[in-house]
């Protein structure tokens, strides 16, 4: 069947993955919120959730790259009308990915205190690091489990399904999150650091029994995984492999980033932590528009239905960039009650106040970089995007952080040299697209 490009398709699929993509940056503000309110050790115990949080984000970041890999697949064969022919590729992804993850636990949980003190984590923050983590790293497969499926569901080109694993998941997390750190009186004791990290875990695991649940019920995708090793599975891991060193190179971007803010002084890396986070929240709010390129993107290449792919990249910037126009006249408009939300301290709020004007003119930059990056995953170009992140941050950002620190421009060089390294990301992908696809749309 014919993939209609229109406003109607695009955002049946931006949308949903929308509010997937922003359920887990507010559960990480509520999380943080409810961990900061804690009325014994609080401070010690937000502490701990920051360090482990960071830890696992980067872990499920890099490991968890599969799912873009199978969606493209998936996406590409439907595309062609040869779905039969990769049904039994999504078990063996899922075997992958377990494989990991099983990996990863064996090999942190036995030195999980070595692993925080490296983190600069000492005392009760070290104490509360090593609970909180020995509880949370058993929802580290599940994570994984989820994210293939929710990669089969997009490669199926059906956002909804896996838009209600996170909501429900978002939910629960935190409905359990005020009943177990806080506790129900004559219910339930207050279980406070320890209590989050079961909220986490439990909700992880009716994540993975409702993902598994929804795959069986929902689609003809078999779940055993055959003997012999599906042709495609190669190409999967390759993909995989080289998100993974991309992913490598945009951590190593966001560290650089803290490490910077932090060497100035508290006030700094404090705004700093509020620019970032709403920084992340408006990349997962526009990124809605990257997986509909990511989803329609696989399923025309497969079909080499290259007019409808053309127009579909013009559609998705477009779109993308009004809803970052919204975002960017929101920030205008709450440019200091946002502030406000995370901090009430004058001297953070100054030092933030002085550079989210940065944050708020880059949104349509990003936009660029964002939708691009999404529909480039889809076509299976993982090697190029791999080439761009590493350009764009060993040849854009380092170098620019580096002048900033030459011309003490502070939390400005910061900021200005992440805005450069989204510019390169956005250039090079719309270069590239224009140069790959033009000639092919001249020819049909």
């Amino acid at each position: 069947m014919k993939t209609v490009v229109s406003f109607k398709t695009i955002n049946k699929l931006a949308i949903p993955a929308t509010i997937a993509g922003i359920a887990e940056p507010i559960l990480s503000i509520t999380d943080t919120a409810i961990v900061g309110n804690i009325p014994v050790n609080g401070l010690e115990s937000l502490a701990a959730v920051g360090i482990v949080g960071a830890f696992l984000s980067m872990l499920i970041w890099i490991l968890g790259q599969t799912r873009s890999a199978i969606s493209a697949i998936i996406s590409q064969y439907l595309g062609a009308g040869k779905l039969q022919q990769v049904a039994n590729l999504p078990a063996q992804a899922i075997c992958l990915n377990l494989l990991l993850s099983v990996l990863i636990l064996v090999a942190t949980i036995f030195v999980v205190e070595e692993i925080f003190m490296l983190l600069n984590a000492k005392g009760k923050i070290l104490e509360f690091c090593v609970s909180y983590y020995s509880i949370r790293v058993w929802g580290f497969p599940l994570t994984l489990f989820v994210f293939a499926i929710m990669g089969i569901f997009r490669g199926l080109q059906n956002t909804y399904w896996p838009m209600m694993i996170a909501i429900v998941g978002s939910v629960l997390n935190i409905g359990l999150d005020f009943a177990l750190v806080y506790g129900i009186k004559g219910i339930i004791a207050p279980m406070y650091l320890e209590g989050a990290a079961w909220a986490s875990l439990i909700a992880q695991g009716v994540m993975a029994v409702m993902a598994l649940y929804l795959l069986i019920t929902k689609t003809n995708i078999s779940l055993i995984p055959t003997m012999s090793l599906h042709p495609e599975l190669g190409r999967l891991i390759g993909m995989s492999l080289n998100l993974f060193v991309r992913t490598v190179a945009l951590n190593i971007t966001l560290v650089l980033a803290v490490r910077e803010a932090t060497a100035l002084g508290d006030r700094f890396i404090g705004a700093h932590t509020i620019a970032i986070n709403l920084w992340l929240f408006a990349a997962f709010f526009i990124d809605g528009y990257g997986a509909a390129g990511n989803i329609m993107g696989g399923r025309l290449l497969g079909a080499k239905d290259y007019p409808n792919l053309w127009k579909l990249a013009k559609k998705i910037i477009l779109y993308g960039v009004a809803v970052s126009l919204v975002l960017m006249g929101i920030g205008v408009l709450l440019y200091r009650p946002l502030g406000a939300l995370f901090s009430n301290d004058t001297a953070v709020l100054q030092t933030f106040y002085s550079i989210f004007f940065i944050v708020i003119l880059a949104l349509p930059i990003n936009t660029v970089a964002f939708v691009f990056d999404g529909l480039f995953k889809g076509l299976g170009e993982m090697k190029y995007l791999r080439n761009v992140l590493l350009v764009a941050t060993f040849l854009g950002f380092i170098p620019m952080l580096y002048l900033g620190n030459l011309f003490n421009l502070g939390l400005y060089g910061i900021w200005i040299a992440i805005t450069v390294w989204m510019m390169i990301r956005g250039g090079a992908l719309v270069w590239k697209f224009r140069a790959k696809f033009r000639p092919l749309l001249q020819k049909v």
